[in-house]
């Protein structure tokens, strides 16, 4: 029977309430900092992005980042928050100066909210306004005022301080990665040309804006000198590279849009129409932009973006009177590129050379790729190696339409976690032992390997990323040296094939206990030897201790608790500094002595029961080779974030 529908069933929520009731609204997902996307950094880009727009409107050239102890504080130079606006503009929704366009031009926040979800969402919030030798704090508990200080006489150059430690009730057990950090420090800057960040100490600064920042994401080497065009409100910078698929990098007057918008669609279709008119012939879409590594910025009034994130750019206009978002796109991309093409024809022969190149390899592929299909149509795809979910993943529809896949060896694996998933949001894709290792294969001979089709055909990759079905693709293996040996040649194969999967964070390891320690009362589920310890002594005498050997041992009763809201992902994430060649070639490649140095130098053997038997057989080649395969994993999946 339903409830009764009164007067008491309106709830009237006070604004701090509201954000902490519904916290996806504003910051997304919450996480606990193991993805880029996790809601603690998104509480630190709303407050960079503030003292990021003083630095664009002219006012202060540096800003001091610091974190510690799970604390932020931001500092910037800029003019500082009108000491009678410190409490208003830090809790009280819809206001700010940026509904001001002539105090504020384009710059990210317009909504008046960033940073009093960032108050609300926070076990500790401050905020420090100086102007002219005066200076005027307010120190909150998540959203609360606990002080409201009295405005003094202080030395310090005028600016802004914000301090927060994110909420434990929200963000259980969270840590900010530096990688992930840098990551958005290193975009500010380069969006910035002449901006100082200094993060935990360390300074960052780029001189040559965009072009910098391609050359540090590029995980191959460019085909022709990286093509650096920039204007009033537009800057861009691209080349080809040797990987599959496209690479963009977008942004809104300093936001990186992950989910692209309006701005990197029209530059897509700006990009072919000039390449196009400029070789006065009309080359297929996939052959120009194969291969692409491009970066994007352009500079709106008043930007509209698809979710309170800004993922994703839905304006259409590049403000009041201005022309639309594609047409002023298609205008400079046609301009500049043009000229840039006519002017250096060494670089004009090297791109005309690429896109004819992948025009050859997409003809030469046709026939294989339609076999492919067919052989993937007659081995019941859907019904013997893919259980799949009820809801897909839809890019364009940020976040509302989150799935998950695991990747899973054998059987038994894959049956406990099908029994256990959530078959509305997970789907589970069984592997029928090890797969190829692809390193330098070429894509023809990929297509024709039974186990890589049809993993392609149900992550529905084939052609284009953004067609992907899932928004996470998890590695669910073993934690032995088999399942190790499975993970490396699934990342290698969407390193060589697929590198977007890991720049755009689409590729996780799932982490599963390796012991359930329990008495008649409590039961742990120990991810280390740490916690294990931890557990035993929290039993008491003699508790069981069980050490799961695979994930088929584990219970579908069990597994249920591995793969719900706890759920341990752990990002495989590429360093900025490395060369996806070189690393595969190290690792994956033929036998070399520097390797073999390497595996000595990293065997490491577990000294539990396990790794006791595993010690044993220590002295033989294959043993230690194998070994040294989950070491090298570590190598290509930094900056672990679950599993400590």
């Amino acid at each position: 029977m339903s409830e009764k529908y009164t007067e008491d069933s309106i709830v009237t929520l006070d604004w701090k309430d509201h954000i902490r009731k519904r916290p996806g609204m504003y910051i997304g997902k919450l996480g606990d900092g193991s993805a880029h996307d996790d809601g603690i950094y998104v509480l630190l880009k709303e407050v960079l992005d503030n003292a990021v727009d003083e630095f664009m409107m002219g006012h202060g050239k540096k800003i001091d980042v610091t974190i510690a102890d799970k604390t932020v504080k931001v500092r910037d130079y800029g003019r500082g928050v009108p000491l009678g606006k410190v409490v208003d503009v830090s809790s009280k929704m819809n206001t700010g100066a940026k509904y001001d366009s002539k105090v504020f031009k384009k710059c990210v926040g317009l909504n008046g909210i960033g940073i009093k979800a960032v108050n609300a969402l926070s076990n500790y919030f401050l905020i420090k306004a100086v102007r002219e030798n005066q200076a005027k704090a307010v120190e909150y508990q998540r959203g609360e005022i606990l002080k409201d200080h009295k405005i003094k006489k202080t030395e310090k150059p005028n600016g802004t301080v914000v301090s927060f430690t994110p909420d434990k009730e929200l963000f259980r057990d969270f840590h900010y990665l530096s990688e992930h950090v840098e990551a958005q420090v290193q975009n500010y800057v380069y969006l910035n040309a002449g901006l100082i960040i200094n993060f935990n100490g360390k300074k960052y600064y780029s001189k040559n804006g965009l072009l910098d920042l391609l050359q540090a994401n590029m995980s191959t080497e460019g085909l022709y000198p990286v093509i650096h065009l920039k204007g009033e409100d537009m800057e861009v910078a691209l080349t080809h590279g040797i990987q599959y698929g496209e690479e963009y990098y977008s942004f809104v007057n300093g936001q990186h849009t992950t989910q692209g918008g309006t701005h990197q669609q029209a530059f897509r279709e700006a990009l072919v129409k000039t390449i196009r008119e400029f070789y006065k012939k009309d080359y297929d879409i996939q052959d120009i932009r194969a291969s692409i590594i491009a970066a994007v910025s352009i500079k709106v009034e008043e930007p509209v973006f698809e979710s309170q994130t800004k993922t994703r750019l839905g304006s259409k206009d590049m403000g009041p009177g201005a022309p639309t978002v594609r047409n002023f796109i298609l205008d400079f991309v046609k301009k500049n590129l043009d000229n840039y093409l006519h002017k250096h024809p060494e670089t004009a022969e090297l791109l005309l050379n690429k896109i004819q190149s992948s025009e050859r390899e997409r003809k030469a592929m046709a026939g294989i790729k339609k076999l492919a299909r067919e052989r993937a149509k007659k081995v019941s795809l859907h019904n013997k190696k893919l259980r799949d979910c009820k809801i897909h993943y839809n890019s364009k529809n940020d976040r509302r339409h989150e799935s998950t896949i695991f990747i899973t060896e054998g059987d038994s694996a894959s049956g406990s976690i099908t029994k256990s998933r959530d078959v509305n949001t997970q789907a589970v894709f069984s592997l029928k032992g090890k797969p190829l290792n692809t390193f330098n294969l070429t894509k023809k001979i990929v297509y024709q390997n039974e186990e890589f089709n049809l993993l392609q055909a149900a992550l529905n990759i084939e052609e284009d990323l953004d067609n992907l079905r899932y928004k996470n693709v998890v590695i669910a293996t073993d934690a032995d040296v088999d399942g190790m040996h499975i993970r490396l040649l699934l990342i290698t194969f969407f390193l060589r094939f697929f590198p977007e999967m890991i720049k755009h964070r689409h590729l996780y390891i799932l982490q599963t206990p390796l012991f359930r320690v329990r008495n008649k009362k409590k039961t742990f589920y120990c991810y280390s030897k740490t916690e294990r310890a931890e557990a035993v002594a929290a039993c008491g005498k003699n508790p069981e201790i069980t050490r799961f050997k695979g994930l088929g041992e584990i219970s579908p009763d069990e597994f249920k608790h591995f793969i719900g809201k706890d759920m341990r992902l752990e990002p495989v994430i590429m360093r900025r500094e490395n060369s996806v060649g070189k690393m595969l070639e190290f690792y994956m490649g033929k036998n070399t002595p520097k390797r073999q140095e390497f595996i000595i130098e990293n065997l490491r053997m577990e000294e539990d029961e396990v790794g006791e038997e595993a010690g044993k057989e220590a002295g033989e080649k294959e043993e230690a080779a194998e070994e040294i395969q989950a070491a090298v994993g570590e190598e290509i999946r930094t900056e672990s974030g679950a599993n400590g």
